[in-house]
């Protein structure tokens, strides 16, 4: 079994059906049926709330957040271990903090992180990486 942790990048591809949307829904699937364990920072939900509401305004961003309960996803509370691996990877690279937390969680868990976002290629010579396209 597969374990990927999944970014903001890739579910608001899914989200807004952007580039990367089938490739997240085919992993999304294969968690439905038991093929993937899906991993999310709560740090990480939070981020594609606000920038739905950004984008789109509150409904757009509950809405997606009801969504997103639906889905086959393990939600992770932040602790001190996570937010100590997030700070570490903070102060090494230069990642978003939101990110720092995708990566910390990666490690933690052993899993893969599906992403498009190019601020992960420094990071993936210890962290595994999936890929998905960047929007032009």
């Amino acid at each position: 079994m597969s374990r990927y942790v999944l970014d903001a990048f890739s579910l608001l591809a899914l989200i807004q059906d952007e580039p990367g949307a089938s490739k997240v829904q085919e992993i999304l699937d294969g968690a439905s049926k038991g093929k993937h364990e899906l991993y999310i920072s709560v740090i990480n939900l939070g981020e594609i709330i606000y920038t739905l509401w950004g984008r789109r305004g509150i409904s757009a961003a509950e809405q997606a957040l009801a969504g997103l309960n639906q889905l086959p996803i393990t939600s992770i509370d932040v602790d001190r271990t996570l937010v100590f691996r997030a700070a570490a990877l903070k102060g090494s690279y230069r990642l978003h903090y939101a990110d720092c937390f995708v990566g910390a969680l990666a490690q933690q868990t052993g899993a893969t992180v599906l992403t498009g976002d190019p601020h992960f290629r420094q990071v993936e010579q210890f962290i595994p990486v999936e890929w998905l396209p960047s929007p032009e």
